[in-house]
This record gives structure tokens, C-alpha cells and sequence, in this order.
């Protein structure tokens, strides 16, 4: 584990800064910059002069994938701590110094182990150091140390080359934003539609067929059925949420890193911390007005190997709100700014990728670019709210209090209350309602 320039750099800028009076330093970098390398070296350092660290992590699945690395990179494991800032925070030890992965999360948990340890130096780790509703990590860092770019990581090939393609499935201009993003009530009636599951496996036939994806659904039921839809057409794929048993989510995840399941749908999971440099595409199906989730779920396919180049398909135009993934972006400690942030790109009108608003033509299939950038113009699956309210009235609605007078009425009734087509011929029969003509030999069988 060899640690690369730019990171003995980040190293090299953390201890000036903590030279230089700063005992809580935020570290940016990319996903995929090696963030847990830098943070072993780190750690190995700390314990080797006889110090406390305690790494903490969001989520319980990444304890042994870190401990696994530090304890390859040679950390003295004896003096140092792998835990949840969630159960760290009910029982807080004392430590000589916290690292921090995804600083930007669990904010309130971090600012109470911080005022428990005033002497404890901290150092946090985030590709995104901000927060929906607070703008900068100013609350718990007095200092930035910025590393290199996505795009320089890119360009010398320790991140593929991507193409992105814009394809959204609804129209989210309705949808309320409650703390910062938004509402999933909201999202999950637009997404929870069969249209939507299907555009999703049309795309990806279309831009990525054979190719290894994970897709990032809205809710469990939208993954389930996003899931049911790929293997309708003989795509071996697989559901996951955190409900499931944590077995059968290892054999899953073991499963689809073996290649044995080619496409990953899942809820509110591997947003970080997984890595896996076979993953060539992701689906987006889930809006968002977190950049920090935005980045996370749009670059997990990038991670390289010869001759990549990763696909991403967003379904749910989360490109509009945050930019490309590679785009330069100024970070700072400050509270949120309140004017919006301006996205600058270009759309091609003719194979639905976005690109760079300095380039000319389309880099993907050479389309003449539009003079202006282009904003959401494709046509989409219309769904809006009010029409998912009269949908979800009828679905509690009792057949005896249905007043259906039109077989397109039955038929709506009987698909959304998912019954046998025989009941609404049975239904229409009883209440005489003309059926299409089609269906008078199936209606004679019924009588018969």
C-alpha cells in the first residue's frame, strides 16, 4: 500500500495545519482518491507513539472493511478503536485523536464527541463537506485541506472516464423540499409506477446492456419492483435494503461482487464506502438536492480498471441540480450561501448525454451542440401528484362502493386492486356494463 504523491501531500498539509494551531482539520477528496490509505497512514503514525485513535464510521458494515485495511497498513489495532459514531457517541472513551469518515453526516452526534474531547485532535474525511440545511462543516472544523480534483483524478487514471446520460422518468417540479431535500412521500408516489420500472431496464438496455449496475431506487418497494422488472427479461438481479437479514445481505453483496448477479437494486444503501471497480454503470432513480448524495451514488462506478468507461443514467435529473460529477467546485467551512448554485451544461438533443457547456458538439455521437446550454426538455412519463392521489383513492375504495359505469373504469379498478381480469368481466356482467366485443367468448364461459 504504497501511498501515491497526492496523498503523502494531504498528509504533509494535515500535520501543518495542526502545526499551525488547528486541532480539528476537514480533509476533501474525491471518491476513489484513497481515502482510507491516507487514513491508516495516519492512524499507523498515531499508535506507533503510543496515542489513542478512535475511527468512527456511519454505518456497521464498514467496521471490518477498514479494520481489515488498518490492520494490513500495519495500525497497531491495540491502540486503536473501529465504531458507529452512533453507539461512540452512548459510550464516548477517551482518545488522542478521532478520524472521521463522510465528516458531512451525523452532525449533532459529532458536535457532542467533540465537546467531550476538547484536547483530542480530529480529523474528518468527506468528498462533499456540506450539509442540505447548513452549508459548510464550519461547527466542527476550523480548517480545509483540499486535495485534488475528480477531474485531475480522471485525468491520470485513478478514476474512469464516464459518459452520463440524462433520461427522466416524472416530473418533480410539483414535489415539496422538507429539511433540504425532497419529500419521499412525494417521490415514492411519482416513482412507485410501473413506467418508471420499465423506462429504467429500456435505458439500460439501451446504454448499458451486459454491463455490471447498481441502481439507486427512491424506496424498498420501488426496488423490489425495479428488480422484478430486469428479471422479467432474463436479467439475473437482486434486491437489497436494510430490513434484510445481515447473511443473506453479505451473500448478495458476495454474490453480485462475483459477477453471479449482474444487476444490484437497492434502497438507501452503498452510498459509501462500497467499492468495487467491475460496478461499470449506476441508475439513478432516486432525486435528491444532497450533492453529497448526488456525487456519492453518481461516481460508485468509477473506481478503474483497463480500458473503463463507466455509464451513469439518470432517470431523475439529478444532473440539473448538481452538475456533472468532475465539476470544478469551490468548498469552504462557511454556512450555505443563499443563492442557488449555478449548473452550466449542455444536453444532446440527439442521444441524451450531458457534457461540458465548452464543448461544441456532442463528444459521444458528434451532434451539433445548441448555441444555448440546454435546460430539461425531453419529453418524460408525465405522473403528477394529483393524478397518484385519485389512483391511491380508488385503491382503498371497496368494490361496493365503487361507482363504475364504463368498462375503462372497471379495468382501471380491477388493475389497481390487482384482481383477476375475470372479476372485472364478472363486475361488468352484473352491473351492465358493455364489454368490448372481443371478450363475449370469454364472457359465455363465465355464464356457462
Amino acid at each position: 500500500m504504497e501511498l501515491r504523491r497526492y496523498q503523502v501531500d494531504v498528509i504533509n498539509d494535515v500535520r501543518e495545519s495542526m502545526k499551525n494551531g488547528h486541532k480539528s482539520v476537514c480533509v476533501v477528496l474525491g471518491c476513489g482518491a484513497g481515502k482510507s490509505v491516507i487514513q491508516a497512514d495516519i492512524a499507523k503514525s498515531a499508535t506507533a507513539k503510543g496515542n489513542k485513535v478512535q475511527y468512527l464510521v456511519h454505518r456497521g458494515e464498514l467496521c471490518d472493511q477498514i479494520r481489515k485495511t488498518f490492520t494490513a497498513y500495519g495500525v497497531d489495532m491495540s491502540r486503536c478503536e473501529i465504531d458507529t459514531v452512533q453507539s461512540y457517541r452512548r459510550h464516548i472513551t477517551p482518545a488522542d485523536l478521532l478520524l472521521i469518515d463522510e465528516a458531512h453526516t451525523n452532525m449533532k452526534a459529532y458536535q457532542k464527541i467533540f465537546e467531550t474531547l476538547p484536547d483530542a485532535y480530529k480529523i474528518g474525511f468527506s468528498a462533499t463537506p456540506v450539509r442540505l440545511s447548513e452549508g459548510g462543516l464550519g461547527k466542527l472544523f476550523t480548517k480545509l485541506v483540499v486535495g485534488v480534483s475528480t477531474k485531475w483524478l480522471i485525468e491520470n487514471g485513478y478514476l474512469s472516464e464516464y459518459k452520463y446520460y440524462s433520461v427522466p422518468m416524472a416530473d418533480f417540479n410539483g414535489v415539496h423540499v422538507r429539511a433540504g431535500d425532497f419529500v419521499a412521500e412525494e417521490v415514492n408516489a411519482l416513482l412507485e409506477n410501473r413506467a418508471v420500472y420499465a423506462g429504467a431496464v429500456q435505458q439500460y438496455l439501451k446504454f448499458a446492456k451486459g454491463k455490471k449496475t447498481m441502481v439507486y431506487c427512491s424506496s424498498i418497494r420501488a426496488s423490489q419492483e425495479t428488480c422484478a422488472a430486469f428479471r422479467d427479461i432474463g436479467i439475473t438481479a437482486a434486491h437489497l435494503d436494510g430490513s434484510i437479514p445481515q447473511k443473506q445481505r453479505e451473500q448478495i453483496v458476495q454474490d453480485f461482487r462475483n459477477g453471479d448477479i449482474q444487476v444490484l437494486c437497492n434502497a438507501e444503501l452503498f452510498s459509501e464506502g462500497y467499492d468495487d471497480k467491475l460496478i461499470d454503470c449506476v441508475i439513478l432513480l432516486r432525486p435528491t438536492m444532497s450533492l453529497s448524495k448526488y456525487i456519492q451514488q453518481a461516481m460508485r462506478c468509477m473506481r478503474p480498471y483497463e480500458g473503463k468507461t463507466a455509464i451513469i443514467i439518470d432517470c431523475v435529473g439529478n444532473v440539473y441540480r448538481h452538475g456533472l460529477p468532475d465539476d470544478d467546485r469551490e468548498w469552504t467551512l462557511l454556512p450555505r450561501k443563499k443563492q442557488e448554485t449555478v449548473v452550466k451544461i449542455r444536453e444532446c438533443t440527439n442521444c441524451f448525454a450531458v457534457y461540458s457547456p465548452s464543448l461544441t458538439s456532442c463528444p459521444y455521437c458528434g451532434f451539433f451542440a445548441q448555441k444555448e446550454i440546454q435546460t430539461h426538455n425531453k419529453k418524460v412519463v408525465k405522473i403528477d401528484l394529483v393524478e397518484v392521489e385519485r389512483q391511491n383513492k380508488i385503491k382503498n375504495m371497496k368494490p361496493k362502493d365503487a361507482e363504475l359505469k364504463t368498462w375503462e373504469e372497471v379495468v382501471e379498478f380491477q388493475q389497481l386492486h390487482k384482481y383477476r381480469f375475470a372479476w372485472a368481466l364478472h363486475y361488468a356482467m352484473n352491473h351492465g356494463i358493455k364489454t368490448p366485443s372481443k371478450y363475449n367468448y370469454m364472457k359465455r364461459f363465465l355464464k356457462g
